[in-house]
């Protein structure tokens, strides 16, 4: 049985630095220590969140560089995305950078486009060094996306709360630097179940989540027990649950390796609901936490 969008790499890329930078909210939740840095306030001291998200991407993928010990033009391509219209905050942060840029929209799940995204070209021979960056900030994405912060709308159980954060993560080919290996690439696809309700983004991601597991496991040839762990960005507590329910009718277990960075980057933490989301949420967690 053929796995659509599954491509196994032949120059496999490694993971040679990393960096998360996160908001006060952030800091407060159960992984606080595996951030490298928690702002003492979510402006930064600028006069708009779109321009606090934007600093907060650059600072990120500033610090990974000097992780790396590489210059900005060692680095054959940058790829960033976030939630703002026309990716501005990614758009902002690469002009101060001069490297060449791809941008990208991926939502909630721009962090993974991008490495995955990187891994292609740079296994492809087209370059050495690739920089991968995402951000998100819970105030500039509630008044594009939902209510104005203003309105101070009352919100349902269901409901998920962007992260204020940033991650990045520099790639390699240089056999001389060794890190964490990017075996394999699965693409996903659209899966729409007709969920319309903006503050339930758990249920509408599920489906396409167990997609891409499955089609990973079958081009693969792995089975969960084969893995440590089986991440997801941000299905939170509703969308991880459903998702586990839709493995579970073709067969697939993963409960006792799942874990998903939207239930456990605020934790039991108040006023959260279903958990965190947005661009952020993953790369803070995939960078402060996992590779690490």
């Amino acid at each position: 049985m053929a796995a659509q969008g599954y491509f196994e790499l032949n120059n496999k890329p490694s993971i040679i630095a990393w960096t998360s930078v996160v908001g006060p909210k952030e800091g407060q939740g159960p992984l606080a220590k595996y951030f490298d840095e928690v702002l003492s306030d979510d402006t930064m001291g600028l006069p708009s969140y779109e321009k606090t998200e934007s600093a907060m991407m650059g600072k990120a993928a500033r610090m990974a560089l000097n992780k790396a010990g590489l210059a900005e033009d060692d680095v054959s391509v940058m790829l960033g995305g976030d939630l703002l219209n026309q990716i501005i905050g990614s758009g902002y942060a690469a002009r101060d950078m001069k490297i060449p840029f791809l941008g990208l929209y991926g939502a909630c799940s721009t962090m993974a486009e991008s490495l995955l995204i990187g891994s292609l070209i740079l296994s492809g021979g087209y370059g050495q060094y690739a920089l991968c960056m995402t951000s998100s900030h819970f105030s500039s994405a509630e008044r594009q996306y939902r209510f104005p912060l203003e309105h101070g709308n009352q919100r349902p159980p269901s409901a998920q709360w962007t992260v204020t954060g940033s991650g990045a993560t520099v790639l390699t080919t240089n056999p001389q630097l060794k890190g964490p290996v990017v075996e394999s690439v699965t693409l996903g696809a659209i899966s729409d179940k007709g969920i319309k309700d903006v503050n339930n983004m758990g249920a509408a991601m599920a489906p396409a989540a167990a997609e891409t597991i499955t089609n990973h496991l079958v081009g693969s040839g792995m089975t969960p027990s084969d893995y440590d762990h089986i991440i997801t960005g941000d299905l939170g507590r509703v969308g991880s649950d459903l998702l586990l329910d839709l493995l579970a009718v073709n067969g697939v277990d993963i409960k006792s390796r799942h874990f998903d960075c939207g239930c456990e980057i605020y934790g039991d933490m108040k006023g959260i609901e279903a958990g965190g989301s947005g661009c952020g949420c993953s790369a803070a967690v995939l960078n402060g936490y996992f590779i690490p």
